[in-house]
């Protein structure tokens, strides 16, 4: 039976977000790792996500990676389409978030679509038109500063309105509140006066579902994961989705466990810094430390050729020893800043890419079947290395992040968790490490 939604993901991260609010939502959901090929073997699933690498990327090159992502899942049979972005709307006056949705509705021939990114579970809520992370508004939250798309103004229509060529407009809290039939009759105004991109308030998950209610027809939705919560009991109200007696399970993998980090995120250093905690009070006893860390520095990595061989090395070794190795690139802003400074942004950042990738595809060899990963452009770059085609998606870790498992006709099978930088409590790391399948 055709996948019901066809989902487009600008990052990693953000595909295996949204795949764990569908999954627990009982909609079975696969996640493909790029742009899948002709003839990949999707499992039976009732949404297919596409995870791409075009966040950060030339609008140019992200529109067409897009479309031609939106052609593939058209072949699978989808009906409706979502447009997946980060729930702190991740981007510049040039893109991506708007050209792709601007290319999107044109190749479906859709007049209009919602814009929402909004996350309450993960504390991103938009009132107003205006885009808060907690208790801050986006533009005085850590993403003020964040080296790729610093975020300086709070407005989603401010944001967006030099992305797209037509009107943007909004449905503020107050008629969201007073349902679906409400939304509907904005929306159709708002359509009719040729606004064609429409930012929605939410403040709670009951307006994600009241939204759902009011969108779920709509050709194409765009928002973060949040936006999806409500649509699998719009399905099945419609009649297309079934309700499973079972569980999404994964099998069982055996061997070792890595950590790699490239996020620079405040939440993924506070994550780190409670591990090298728990190792210093190991140090104390005659334990070793239950998660050894080596930092990957880019500066080190960009002068001596051989020093990811040399931090492969020390991760096997810890491997042999039923340890957990961490290698980690992330870092304060000021250092980030840094070495951007010496070596390029761009080039920096491509280095820790490269050096991830090289560092899962060798552990990989040495035994690991257990990836955790943090950071999105990190997230995809593991991936790609270790050449995984597509993920079944399993059980939640935190929320926006679950266990998946590699789809893959050859035989390997590779447990990952790829973890947007942002997400995850102080823990996450040992939480993780506890649920592995």
């Amino acid at each position: 039976m055709p996948a019901i939604l066809g989902c487009i993901a600008d990052d990693f991260t953000g595909g295996t977000d949204l795949a764990n609010t569908l999954v627990r939502q009982g909609m079975r959901t696969v996640q493909t790792c790029d742009l899948p090929a002709d003839d990949l073997k999707i499992p039976d699933a009732d949404a297919i996500i596409v995870s791409l690498k075009c966040r950060s990327i030339d609008p140019r090159e992200a529109v067409k990676q897009c479309r031609s992502a939106l052609a593939w899942l058209k072949k699978q049979g989808c009906q409706y389409f979502l447009w997946k972005y980060c729930s702190t709307f991740d981007s510049t006056p040039k893109g991506n978030i708007g050209p792709v949705a601007e290319a999107l509705l044109n190749d479906l021939g859709a007049d209009y679509t919602i814009v929402c990114p909004a996350f309450p579970l993960n504390g991103r809520t938009i009132y107003k038109g205006q885009l808060f992370v907690g208790d801050l508004p986006l533009s005085e939250s850590s993403m003020r500063n964040h080296p790729v798309t610093p975020m300086r103004d709070s407005n989603l229509i401010r944001l967006l309105e030099p992305q797209v060529t037509e009107k943007v407009g909004l449905i503020t809290w107050e008629t969201i509140r007073q349902g679906a039939d409400a939304i509907n009759k904005a929306l159709t105004q708002l359509s009719s006066n040729k606004v064609r991109y429409i930012v929605t308030d939410a403040l709670e998950d009951k307006d994600l579902i009241t939204l759902a209610e009011a969108c779920s027809k709509l050709s194409l939705i765009t928002g973060g994961s949040g936006i999806a919560l409500g649509l699998p009991e719009m399905y099945r109200k419609q009649g297309l989705l079934k309700t499973y007696n079972t569980p999404v399970s994964l099998p069982k993998i055996t061997g070792g466990t890595v950590i790699l980090s490239g996020s620079c995120s405040e939440a993924t250093r506070g994550q780190l810094a409670r591990l090298a905690a728990k190792n210093e009070e190991n140090s104390d006893t005659s334990k070793a430390p239950a998660y050894p860390m080596f930092q990957l520095d880019p500066l080190k990595i960009s002068t001596n050729p051989n020093f990811i061989k040399q931090a492969a090395q020390w991760a096997k070794e810890q491997l042999l020893n039923n340890r957990i190795p961490v290698l980690y690139a992330s870092d304060a802003p000021e250092a980030v800043a840094a070495v951007q400074k010496a070596l390029g942004q761009e080039a920096s950042g491509a280095l820790i890419e490269n050096a991830l990738g090289e560092l899962a595809t060798d552990l990989y060899q040495a035994g690991a079947t257990h990836f955790i990963v943090a950071g999105g452009e990190s997230s995809g770059a593991v991936v790609k290395a270790l050449k995984v085609p597509a993920l079944q998606i399993g059980q939640q870790i935190a929320p926006g992040v679950p266990w998946t498992v590699s789809v893959d006709t050859a035989g390997k099978q590779i447990a990952i968790t790829l973890k947007s930088g942002n997400f995850g409590g102080i823990d996450f790391f040992e939480q993780a490490v506890a649920l592995q399948p």
